[in-house]
């Protein structure tokens, strides 16, 4: 089997938590958007609260996933029998501290801490977010170790376990019962479950609920606390430092967007624009799914492969064969946008669906740019990627300030856009001069001109009904026939 084909197939059980995953909670849009549970004003609150759970994670978390696969490959843990159980006890109660320190203390002033983000009415939702960012760091490093074992259907079940739960939650408290009290159907298991007042919280609630019971089963494979190894856990920190740094500006660049949203627009709409702009971001999730699987098996498989020979030219392919892929994600959201734009129900979104090509073109670059950034991961120069990233969250700030004000969440848009092909472009020349990877730019480009000219040109023929479809399709079709043509042979193994 090539290294293409193993990639692939890891790719693909990841993908079965991660994309299934995501792709059921993105099934959750149509719910939280229907005119019985949230207006926009009150999705931009789920919105705008979890971008701050993004920022948050980066930080608990301390660049240590990283770091825990780096160090796991190392000769002085791969020889040494106890050396992958010492790596795993160090690097699980490393975190595990941090994070029960900012669980106590967000606990003790959530209050505070709401009203400080401008949130004041909603403290509780605040204090259970606390929760879910503290537990979703403390479980970060068992999840790794799962991943760097080769255990993805492991990995696979607890993950769809803990979403399972998430959504069973959901379709009862907010399709049963939020929607039938506010429809004025209320009855005697609504008055005993369901409280009204709770309203928003209730996301965070279900969310609590299924970050506990992913604990929960990891916990029998929970380290002892003996072997921990401060020598080693200094090594590790200095090692994930300017990784969480990297992560913490890539977060910025990520979702500071629906964070400034909040400062730079009227108060009075506000969170209405961040609800819009938060439902339309969704329908970029084909393109953001294919990423996070793809980075889950990737970033295991780049360390393993990087001593073999033709490893270079075997990273090259992955660039053309994942960019491929994304502009036939990017196709099958922009041709049929029509039909997307019902997984949110309510008319008063709907507004906001001309930054979906904007942001799912941001999506690509962002995607370029993970795959490159194996070159400064495996040279050992992890301050590169602080680096860039903080370029881009320079860039993302400046930006953000001077559009907003005059473009709203257009603006938002626009600055995701810029931000991400600036980091690429950046990463691309960088790379070459410290790890040069015979990328085939020509394509990468031809892929991503082509399918914006495909979706261009179908956009201009004025055509209804099943003819309309049916052209779109044969695009569809025609790209993905002329991107197989060109990259079927990359999944046989290189000549040695």
């Amino acid at each position: 089997m090539s290294a293409l084909r193993k990639l692939a197939g890891q790719t693909a059980i990841y993908g079965l938590s991660s994309i299934v995953a995501r792709f059921l909670n993105f099934l959750l849009v149509p719910l939280y958007t229907s005119k019985f549970v949230f207006e926009p004003a009150e999705y931009g609150v789920v919105t705008a609260l979890y971008s701050w759970t993004a920022l948050l994670n980066v930080v608990l978390t301390f660049g240590f996933e990283t770091t825990f696969f780096r160090f796991a490959n190392k000769d002085h843990v791969k020889d040494n029998p106890d050396g992958g159980r010492v790596l795993y006890a160090t690097a699980t109660w490393g975190l595990f501290f941090p994070a029960l320190v900012f669980m106590l203390l967000g606990g003790l002033f959530s209050g505070q801490l709401a009203n400080g983000l401008h949130f004041g009415a909603y403290a509780s939702s605040v204090l259970m977010l606390v929760m879910i960012i503290g537990i979703d760091a403390i479980t970060a490093i068992p999840m790794a170790r799962l991943r760097q074992q080769g255990r993805p259907w492991k990995y696979a079940a607890i993950n769809l376990l803990s979403v399972g739960v998430n959504i069973g939650l959901s379709l009862f408290f907010l399709l049963y019962c939020m929607k039938r009290y506010n429809m004025g159907q209320s009855n005697a298991l609504i008055d005993a479950v369901y409280d009204p007042s709770l309203g928003v919280g209730y996301v965070f609630a279900i969310n609590l609920v299924a970050t506990a019971v992913k604990l929960l089963v990891l916990l029998p494979s929970w380290p002892s606390f003996k072997p921990l190894d401060r020598d080693l856990l200094r090594a590790m920190a200095a090692f994930g430092a300017p990784l969480m740094i990297a992560g913490l500006a890539g977060m910025v660049n990520e979702t500071a967007d629906r964070v400034i949203l909040k400062y730079l627009l009227p108060a009075d709409v506000a969170d209405a624009q961040i609800g819009i702009y938060g439902a339309c971001y969704k329908l970029a999730v084909l393109i953001t799914l294919f990423i996070q699987a793809f980075r889950m098996g990737a970033e295991p498989f780049f360390f393993s492969h990087a001593k073999e020979k033709n490893s270079r030219e075997t990273f090259a392919r992955i660039m053309n064969i994942f960019v491929a892929v994304c502009m036939s994600a990017f196709l099958v959201v922009m041709l049929f946008l029509d039909l997307f734009k019902w997984f949110i129900p309510n008319p008063a979104y709907h507004e906001g669906l001309r930054v979906v090509p904007i942001l799912m073109l941001a999506n690509v670059f962002l995607g370029i740019y993970y795959n490159q950034s194996v070159w400064y991961k495996l040279t050992d120069r992890p301050r590169v990627g602080s680096t860039i990233s903080l370029i881009g969250a320079a860039i993302t700030i400046v930006l953000l300030f001077a559009l907003i004000p005059h473009m709203g969440y257009m603006g938002a848009a626009w600055t995701t856009l810029i931000c991400y092909f600036s980091m690429a472009a950046i990463s691309y020349v960088w790379g070459q001069r410290h790890y040069p990877i015979p990328y085939n730019v020509s394509r990468v480009l031809l892929y991503m001109a082509g399918a914006v000219v495909l979706w261009w040109g179908c956009e201009q023929v004025a055509l209804e009904g099943i003819g309309k479809y049916a052209m779109r399709t044969a695009a569809l079709l025609i790209f993905i026939g002329l991107a197989w043509r060109s990259e079927k042979d990359a999944l046989r193994p290189l000549p040695a």
